[in-house]
């Protein structure tokens, strides 16, 4: 079923947390919501799950409202799983009584084996507890257990940054394929913008209690509202530029116009993906002097300062293998593909 939000605003005291907030997540679909710490966005999934009362707005899922003026649907009645950063599970029950906490007893048993298989948790694992799991096991487990009653929506709130790397990837796809198999409508709630943009079918992006922003991830990524979500998103480069037909004139050279939120201004702020900028020995397109060099195994860090009169500092990453010629004070040329998405020329990141 749909999950519709609108209007939704809350405040604590004084302080607004929440601020007309609405949003649309399709039936079966996989949406995150990426934000910095204290943007709102853990008070959000609470007051979806019905944790907490708004102080305005509507909540419905499919034709049941869950939210409205003056009434709302108590949590335990939403049909709504949540999963907690930490997981939080019972740590004096096994597994499988973690996973069938709350489920009738006819069925139990049976619901209990289907869930584990659902969350590529093995069999053998149904007796321990949960001290003596993975951090990945512990929260495929609470996974299993939001997941258990067949609720209409799961919600899950961080569950893969205490993870280390290597472990929070593995769970999370194995996260992500167990609510493929399901077929649950699900949000997710991140700092990560690669986690985000990996996560699934929608992003929203959540700024100071507001969301200016959501649709597909390519969207989101590849024509973000504004120079700060585009920040958000990942890192950028963002130069002083002037349009010269459908180019503009930078720092970089001579760019393609891949998406225009400038209002067709004259001056504008351009911004593009460290990813788009490559190194050439044509120095007729944008020229910058090396300023350091780090590798990383089979990558490196390429520090550079365009020459002319704006100089801009960028950072790139290369293979490794092509920084054998490099050395600091070297001059290289640069070329930028994929075009880039102009702003105001008052354009800035808070």
């Amino acid at each position: 079923m749909k999950l519709r939000i609108s209007g939704v605003s809350k405040s604590f005291d004084t302080t607004p947390v929440l601020t007309d907030i609405g949003l649309e997540v399709a039936q079966g679909s996989r949406t995150a919501i990426v934000g910095s710490s204290g943007c709102g966005k853990t008070t959000l999934l609470r007051v979806i799950a019905g944790f907490i009362d708004p102080d305005c707005g509507e909540i419905s899922l499919g034709n049941r409202v869950l939210v409205a003026p003056r009434r709302g649907v108590p949590a335990h009645r939403r049909g709504i799983g949540y999963v907690a950063q930490d997981g939080a599970l019972f740590p004096h029950l096994s597994v499988a009584a973690n996973i069938g906490f709350g489920l009738p007893r006819t069925g139990r048993t049976q619901r209990i084996v289907e869930v584990m298989k659902l969350t590529s948790l093995d069999a053998a694992l149904a007796t321990r507890y949960p001290h003596q799991l993975s951090g990945g096991q512990q929260q495929r487990v609470a996974l299993a257990r939001a997941l258990a009653p067949r609720p209409e929506v799961v919600l899950l709130d961080e569950p893969f940054s205490a993870l280390d790397t290597g472990l929070r990837e593995q769970t999370r796809a194995a996260v992500i394929t167990a609510l493929e198999r399901s077929g649950t409508t699900t949000v997710l709630v991140t700092h990560d913008q690669e986690e985000a943009l990996s996560f699934g079918d929608g992003v929203a992006v959540m700024m100071r209690g507001s969301l200016p922003q959501s649709g597909s991830p390519q969207s989101v990524f590849g024509n973000p509202g504004s120079a700060e979500i585009a920040a958000l998103m990942g890192s950028i480069v963002l130069l002083p530029a002037v349009r010269v037909g459908n180019e503009i004139d930078s720092a970089l050279g001579r760019i393609d116009v891949r998406h225009d939120r400038s209002n067709g201004a004259e001056s504008v702020s351009a911004m593009v993906r460290p990813s788009q900028v490559s190194l050439s020995v044509d120095l007729s397109h944008g020229s910058a002097s090396v300023t350091g060099v780090r590798h990383i195994g089979p990558t490196a860090l390429v520090s550079l300062r365009t020459l002319g009169e704006q100089p801009v500092a960028l950072l790139i990453t290369i293979p490794a293998q092509q920084t054998q010629s490099l050395a600091v004070g070297a001059v290289v040329g640069l070329k930028v593909g994929g075009g880039a998405v102009l702003y105001p020329a008052s354009a800035a990141i808070q």
